[in-house]
């Protein structure tokens, strides 16, 4: 009974605490990666090219294509970022980009960046690249009150098959493990870039020491609405059980934050349940 447990709780975290937890930033085609920020001293804010420039002052040329000429001295900073242009609108990169809420999507982090994610407060990942297509990584509960409980670990192998203008594909694992008991979550992953957002459609097959323990598909979304903001969805079916999922995350160049309201309908009955997620780039 106390391994059925065990199994029971360790598969419930790999289902929805992170089927795939691959986060941090990755290549996130057709994100634009030429693109210098010049912040003024009053301010100011914009996004483009540097086309001419001299001892005294530098010619800027903005995304929208106007020309603005201006002293040095007035520069607080000038510096490469990424993002992308959505109706004339320059936007940020999202640095927790390789995930939606709970599981993956298919964009990698590149080789020697890492990142740290905490969800609810207690469990938190580590995420390495170690190329620009395969990451690793891992995590423990912070709190684990269970006395009779071995504590669990998992570690999350993640590898990039594909990567295209608009589009890529991964295939990853979740194993969690606790004394000699173990279970998983082996996947497959596809996102697809588009003006407005984009979307992810994913399959898993989970695992435990006694065999296949079932099938699980994920389609999830995101939705830039501002610079910094961004609306993202995530949907799982499984066996006798659907968990729908959508919220807000807040980010700025290296942290991240997600607010989400996730519902689990099982058995005629359903329950909602809050996410908060989050995460730092290294």
């Amino acid at each position: 009974m106390m391994k059925t447990s065990i199994r029971a709780a360790v598969t419930l975290v790999v289902v929805l605490a992170g089927a795939a937890p691959a986060a941090a930033r990755g290549p996130q085609s057709p994100y634009v990666r030429s693109m210098l920020e010049l912040v003024l001293k009053d301010g100011s804010r914009a996004y483009g090219v540097v086309v001419a420039e001299d001892g005294i002052d530098i010619v800027f040329r903005t995304s929208s294509g106007a020309e603005l000429k201006t002293p040095r001295a007035r520069i607080a900073s000038l510096r490469p970022v990424t993002g992308r242009m959505v109706g004339g609108e320059f936007r940020r990169e999202d640095p927790n980009g390789t995930r939606l809420a709970f599981g993956p999507t298919a964009r990698a982090v590149p080789r020697g960046e890492a990142y740290l994610a905490v969800y609810q407060g207690i469990v938190p990942f580590v995420q390495v690249g170690v190329t620009d297509r395969f990451s690793i990584g891992g995590g423990t509960p912070l709190v684990f009150a269970f006395e009779d409980w071995d504590r669990p670990y998992w570690v999350s192998p993640k590898l990039q098959v594909y990567s295209g203008e608009t589009a890529s594909a991964a295939v990853g694992l979740f194993h969690a493990f606790a004394g000699d008991e173990s279970a998983g979550v082996a996947y497959g992953v596809y996102t697809r870039e588009q003006p407005r957002g984009a979307f992810t459609l994913g399959a898993g097959l989970g695992y435990s020491d006694d065999g296949v323990a079932g099938a699980v598909v994920m389609v999830g979304g995101e939705v830039p609405v501002r610079r910094n903001i961004k609306w993202i969805t995530e949907n799982y079916a499984l066996s006798g059980a659907v968990v729908s999922s959508g919220g807000v995350r807040f980010f700025g160049e290296r942290l991240a934050a997600d607010l989400v309201i996730a519902v689990a309908f099982t058995q005629g009955t359903a329950f909602a349940f809050p996410v908060v997620n989050f995460v730092y780039r290294f």
